[in-house]
């Protein structure tokens, strides 16, 4: 049953209402609405991996990135009654998460023209007190004006030498906009306390080593010319985007994994355009290289 702005199909056996699938939401390249269900239908097996389990923040751009966008945590009313749901203690009480499991529910909150996911460092499981503790120590490195994901790539390369886990231990993506994410496994249960503590002294060290390049501070009058390493982002309350996760850019690029290999290129050669994919570019690395980020 189909009109001219809304189609009913059917997506692993649910069924669900998908709508304005011409509209252009990324206008310099005419990239529609359509093209961004189908890309993360075509990334779903290499993406809900670091999703699943994980309350989402949806980034919704109903207009397009051109226009208005905000982050939609609480589970919207009209969610089809099919979509997992977990409720999570927060400072104002409570607050009802989306959790995107399989297939269907990843298409239904891309129809919310949910261009970003965005997911926290820890998942529910069968826990019965929530937030759990961090499955990951994540650095999130930042350029600021006048550097670029190349100077991310040098400070990424100081950070895994200092790291015990190595670069076996530890993997790289792109944020899919100006930066680099940097994400190590956290066996155990470890506490917030203690992994947030550890990369803020790895910030804080190579903040000394190489103030020319680094920046451990959040303060933008700061940043010029260097990468600021947001070690902050250890915390039960924040998110990063999820690897795969399309970007509000003026282009369809996402978070994309990589090879540590691409890292050393970037870093040496110097062009921060080999390490920008847009969305066809993702999904031929996938074809090629599978999952850069399973270990994760």
């Amino acid at each position: 049953m189909t009109s001219d702005k809304s189609t009913l199909t059917t997506v692993a056996g649910r069924q669900l209402t998908v709508t304005n699938l011409d509209k252009v939401l990324y206008p310099d390249s005419g990239f529609t609405k359509g093209r961004v269900i189908d890309y993360y239908m075509q990334v779903a097996e290499v993406m809900l991996p670091h999703v699943r389990d994980r309350p989402l923040t949806m980034k919704r751009y109903p207009d397009g990135v051109a226009g208005e966008s905000f982050f939609e945590k609480h589970l919207p009313d009209h969610a089809p009654d099919w979509v997992r749901h977990v409720a999570v203690p927060s400072e104002a009480g409570s607050i009802e998460y989306a959790v995107v499991c399989d297939l269907p529910t990843l298409v239904w909150a891309a129809n919310l023209a949910t261009i970003e996911f965005h997911v926290p460092l820890w998942h529910v499981g069968r826990r019965r007190t929530l937030p759990g503790p961090p499955d990951h120590m994540v650095f999130d490195l930042d350029p600021g004006e006048g550097a670029s994901i190349v100077e991310c790539c040098r400070v990424a390369r100081s950070i895994v030498e200092g790291l015990d886990e190595g670069r076996a231990g530890c993997r790289p993506k792109t944020s899919g906009s100006k930066g680099l994410q940097l994400y190590v496994p956290m066996p155990g249960r470890p506490t917030w306390e203690k992994v947030r503590d550890r990369a803020h002294r790895i910030a804080v060290q190579l903040e000394q080593d190489q103030p020319d390049l680094v920046v451990s501070t959040p303060r933008k009058s700061e940043r010029t010319g260097k990468v600021f390493i947001d070690w902050s982002q250890n915390h039960p309350a924040k998110t990063t985007v999820a690897a795969y996760s399309l970007r509000g850019r003026s282009e369809p690029t996402a978070s994309t994994p990589l090879a540590w290999d691409e890292v050393d290129h970037c870093a040496r050669e110097g062009d921060p355009a080999s390490l920008r994919f847009t969305a066809d570019a993702v999904l031929d690395r996938i074809d090629e290289h599978g999952d850069l980020f399973a270990t994760v």
